[in-house]
């Protein structure tokens, strides 16, 4: 067991002076071995608060690039890193908080080849991610390493935290057994997010693995915790352990891991028709050459849509497309548009499959795609 050293025992000492924690349970920190999954918006702050107070190793699993959009939640990244590997931009800024703890980076995509082995050195594992396929992935490979595992997860202004698989408790398939369905729940870059809210979660989440670590205090093992940032009210769930639970339970079905794309339904199926797509640069040429051919329907939200609109566009909200498709013209090819092409591609299946017989096309990448491509005087958001 690594000893505290004496640089150590000054840098603690508001937590030495703590009975709950003292020198044992500092010691309990600085030898534990934390996982985050992901350095976003829940794992910025995570990361932030874990270094400081001590843990000994922090390894973190990340694969993605510091964008400009992050940078109003996700608070281990700044102006100078963009463009730049979160890892590295977290390891940095770790190392200027606390340089005796330890980074283990694991620059890489988390799937179900490489989780297990990821995993199996870490005392606790945080679950940062945003998004379902990852979530189940991550209680599925703690479940069957035994290995607490500390939820949270934030939408717009409401954010919710728990402790699954810990001394018997449920787990993460005990509260939600099956995902919903593609594209019913927005991401936070579909549907926003407030930029403190993370942050609240993630300090949650980095409170519930120290406590886990000092193997004291009351966790949130069998209660969910929810956070509206908007009301400032919290609330309490209580969970139940499914003894039916495929994973947990009593006779349990999944013995590994196994394909959560599948499993969350974002694989193309065989029989489903594909939708046609079209590029912001081919876009802009039909417009610029042939306008009278096509017409742009804008199914973003009012407020998005305060942000600027695509030339001879209409806007027809996305849940008032299929009342409104009279106003559509069969016979010109009719764009839908949205952020980033999810909701547009969403409309038009429902439009097939209300009987629209008219040509559709979903902008690839959606406006965030002609913000880069064509208009620079676009927001992306």
């Amino acid at each position: 067991m690594q000893e505290l050293s004496l640089e150590e025992l000054t840098r603690y000492s508001r937590h030495l002076i703590l009975p709950e924690v003292g020198l044992e349970g500092q010691l309990r920190i600085k030898n534990g071995r934390v996982l985050l999954i992901g350095t976003g918006g829940l794992g910025s702050p995570a990361a932030l608060y874990l270094a400081a107070a001590g843990i000994g190793t922090l390894g973190m699993v990340d694969f993605d690039v510091v964008d400009e959009t992050n940078l109003q939640r996700q608070i281990i990244h700044g102006t100078r890193d963009l463009l730049r590997p979160k890892i590295a931009s977290a390891r940095d800024r770790i190392a200027e908080i606390n340089p005796y703890v330890k980074v283990v980076a694991f620059e890489t995509r988390l799937d179900s080849g490489n989780a297990l082995k990821i995993f199996k050195d870490f005392d606790v594992v945080i679950d940062g991610t945003d998004n379902y396929a990852t979530r189940y992935l991550v209680n599925d490979a703690c479940v069957l390493l035994n290995k607490p595992n500390v939820y949270g997860s934030i939408f717009r202004f409401e954010g919710q935290a728990s402790v699954f698989h810990f001394n018997g408790g449920p787990c993460y398939r005990c509260l939600y057994p099956s995902p919903p369905p593609p594209g019913l729940v927005p991401s936070c870059s579909e549907g926003g997010v407030l930029g403190v809210l993370p942050g609240i979660i993630g300090c949650i989440q980095a409170n519930e693995a120290i406590k886990l670590l000092l193997g004291d205090g009351e966790t949130l093992s069998g209660r969910l915790l929810l956070f509206d940032a908007w009301k400032m009210k919290f609330r309490e769930l209580k969970l139940r352990k499914d003894p039916h639970c495929p994973i947990c339970g009593e006779k349990p079905s999944i013995t590994e891991l196994i394909d959560y794309e599948e499993f969350c339904g974002l694989k193309k199926r065989e029989h489903e028709e594909p939708i046609e797509s079209i590029s912001a640069v081919d876009l802009k040429a039909i417009l610029n050459n042939e306008p009278d051919t096509v017409q742009i329907i804008d199914i973003r939200e009012p407020h998005e849509i305060a942000m600027g609109m695509l030339p001879r566009s209409r806007a027809i909200p996305f849940g008032q497309v299929i009342r409104r498709k009279n106003e559509l013209d069969p016979k010109l090819l009719n764009v839908f548009i949205c952020k980033i092409g999810v909701r547009s591609a969403m409309a038009i299946r429902a439009l097939k499959e209300s009987g629209f017989e008219g040509r559709l096309a979903n902008l690839k990448d959606g406006t965030n795609a002609w913000a880069m491509e064509v208009d620079h005087s676009v927001v992306p958001y």
